[in-house]
């Protein structure tokens, strides 16, 4: 199965509430809430002591607004990635989010997601 096969409506109804989630779980910290839709692939290379750090001390990870401006999608072999324009509550200025999604075992997964 090609995620690419998939509209865009198709795809945005799927990316928008991963997205919103990977913010709301951000937010509060919850890790395990979090990574639940990462692939198998991106789970593995994960450095959870640094991940564990990143929500305890980052001020844009733990203060994303939840309101996202989409920029659009980009289509790339067997993933689609979806961007986003960030705002965050406690520090000024724009961020590029990033997530990339596509099929693993019959489920969308996560493959990527920054905020840069």
């Amino acid at each position: 199965m090609n995620i690419n096969d998939k509209t865009d409506d198709e795809i945005l109804a799927i990316a928008h509430p991963m997205w919103d989630d990977l913010v709301r779980y951000s937010n509060t910290g919850e890790y395990g809430k979090f990574i639940r839709r990462f692939s198998y692939n991106l789970l593995l290379g994960l450095n959870e002591v640094e991940m564990g750090k990143q929500f305890a001390h980052s001020a844009l990870a733990r203060n994303l607004v939840e309101e996202r401006d989409f920029l659009g999608l980009i289509r790339r072999d067997q993933h689609v990635t979806a961007l986003y324009r960030v705002r965050s509550t406690a520090r000024e200025g724009e961020w590029l989010g990033r997530m990339v999604i596509g099929y693993e075992n019959g489920e969308v997964k996560i493959f990527a997601a920054s905020i840069f």
